[in-house]
Parts: structure tokens; sequence; C-alpha cells
């Protein structure tokens, strides 16, 4: 975290915010907060939210500690932050974008992630952007962008993994480039070859458990596997720098950094369940930016506390938190048993 120059005379801060988000169960606002800390004037939140300007740079420094920067998995995801009763003229960052969850366009904030998974198993998000229409940039330059940060700070990752979203030619040629081994998912309809000029759909592949090496359209060669899920199978390319090793990559290599990419997608129901990146009040994009910065970092404790034993699990604290408050209001409420 970014150290003060002087010492701040500022009534909230990050530290407190972030607390408020993890114990507070449904009303996230200023007035909340000041509230329950009777001291605190809404206006101190608010002032809070609107005066810093944490970056993507600030939570990378805030987890680096907890991991081994060479070696792991980064993966990527996006995923849609609900607002269906925002106004978008008035809310900054707000607009329609397309929801795994609702399978449909929604209105909402779209918040893209990369997620690093070392080799000791430890998994924090390093990286993330909210996407700003005003920048006229694609999810895809957010990636390449947010993965050129990150080699910047030090992570050299072995494997990088994402969805059919973010497997396009420019990407995997990127990574290609990089010398970095990747694992994608890939649409059912990408065309590939087992042998020259006669392309077919990967739909189409015969494939074993152990997978098959084909040579992917403009791109080169890559090893296929299909995974089936509850109401569908869905296809995945792996990739690495030689081909040799490509060819002995087996379905335990696959099942490992697929399990290690679902990582994100646990991130992103704790943010939204436990977190509570969802229920923001306020409209203005430096207030927006840091209850989501406050947000990931709340996650990040989490994290930290499961890692040292602190928490079974991510969701301890929030099931936990009322558990006295709850026992006593019924214990004190409850009367006999009318008589028979």
């Amino acid at each position: 975290m970014r150290e003060s120059s002087k010492p701040s005379t500022a009534q909230c801060n990050c530290n407190l915010y972030t607390l408020f988000l993890l114990a507070e169960p449904k009303y996230v606002s200023c007035v909340r907060l000041s509230e329950i800390l009777e001291e605190l004037s809404h206006d101190s939140v608010n002032r809070f939210l609107l005066r810093e300007r944490y970056t993507p740079k600030d939570l990378f420094d805030e987890v680096k500690g907890e991991l081994i920067l060479k070696g792991g998995t980064t993966s990527v995801d996006d995923s849609v932050v609900d607002k269906p009763y925002c106004d978008p003229s008035k809310t900054a960052l707000v607009g329609y974008f397309w929801s795994g969850k609702h399978k449909r366009t929604v209105k909402g904030l779209n918040l893209i992630t990369l997620y690093y998974t070392d080799i000791a198993g430890n998994s924090y998000p390093v990286n993330f952007r909210i996407y700003d229409k005003r920048e006229h940039k694609t999810k895809n330059d957010y990636f390449i962008e947010m993965l050129c940060e990150i080699k910047t700070w030090g992570i050299e990752p072995d494997w990088v993994t994402g969805d059919s979203w973010y497997s396009s030619l420019a990407n995997l040629k990127f990574l290609r480039n990089e010398e970095v081994g990747f694992l994608f998912g890939v649409a059912e309809n990408r065309k590939v070859s087992l042998e020259p000029s006669k392309d077919i759909q990967v739909q189409m592949l015969t494939l074993s458990e152990s997978g098959l090496v084909v040579y992917l359209k403009e791109f080169g060669w890559v090893k296929v596997f299909c995974q089936n899920f509850k109401n569908e199978a869905r296809y995945y390319i792996m990739f690495l720098p030689e081909l040799a090793a490509l060819k002995l990559v087996t379905r335990e290599t696959f099942k490992q950094v697929h399990d290690r990419h679902w990582q994100i997608e646990s991130f992103h129901r704790v943010i939204k369940q436990v977190c509570n990146i969802e229920r923001f009040q306020v409209r203005n994009e430096p207030a927006i930016r840091n209850h989501f910065f406050c947000a990931l970092s709340a996650f990040s404790k989490l994290q930290t506390m499961r890692m040292e034993g602190l928490i079974d699990n991510l969701y301890q604290v929030s099931r936990q938190l009322f558990i006295p408050v709850i026992r006593q209001f019924i214990l004190k409420n409850r009367s006999e048993p009318a008589s028979a």
C-alpha cells in the first residue's frame, strides 16, 4: 500500500472502509458507516472516496509479499457488477455488458481482472481494470495492457489462462512471442486441421482423454482438450513454446492448469457475495473506483486470513459475524410455548 508522506488527519481511510465492506451485510453507503461509527460523519466517508486515487499497482503491492512471483498461473476474466437501477447518464462507468450469469446484456460495470496463482497454491488478484468506453479500448486491449504491467512488476508465470473471449489470434500470438504456455477456451466452431489444407471445426474432432495435437488456423500447433460440464461440452487449447513438450502434456496437466484458472470464478463470487462490490451508492468516478479497490482489498484480506489459518474458508467471516447477535435476539424475545 502507498505510504503517506505525512500523518493523515482524515477520519476515514482504506482500512476502515474495507472492514466496513466485510462486516456490513446489506446497506453499503456513507450514511450507513456514519450510523455504525457514531463519531464519523458521512461527509468524512464521502471525502475519502472522492479524495484517494488508488491504482492497480497499489493492490499488487499489497499482496506481492504473499506470492511466489515466478512459475505460477495468471488467469484473465471479466465480470459484470450488476447495477440495474442506475442511470448511465448520471453514474460513471455504468453501461450495458453481456453477462454470463444472466445470459443476456445487462446494465452495470465491467470488471476485468488478472488473478495469479503461485506454485504453492496461493492466489490473489494482481491487476484490474474497470471498463471505460471513453478509452476506446476492448477487453482484449486491457488484457494485454495488464499482462505487460505485471511483467514489469516482477510476475513471470509459466501459464496464462482465459475463456474463449480472450482466445483471439492476436492474444495467442502475443503470448507465443512472450514464450509462455497458455490454456484458453475456444468456440466449438474454431478451425483446426489434422493435415494440410483440410480445416475442420473443433467440435468435429474425435478427442480422447489425453487430448489431441492439431494445427490451429493461422497460429500453429496446439493441443485440444474437451471438458464436460453439466449442460455442455467446452473445448480448450493448450500451448507450449516447444512442440515436443506440448505433445507430452497429459490430461492431469490440463486438469491442474484448468483448476488454477477456476480460482478466478471463485474470486468473482466472493467479491459479490462477501465483499459488497455491487452495493455502492455513489455516482462519481473516483468514488466508484475507490470502492472497487477497497472491495478487492477486502478479498485479499480474507485470502490472507485463510492462508494463515485464521478462517477455514472465505465465507466464514460473513456467516459467523452475526451469530452472537442473532442468538441473543432469539433467546431474549422467545416466548414460552402455549399450554395445550
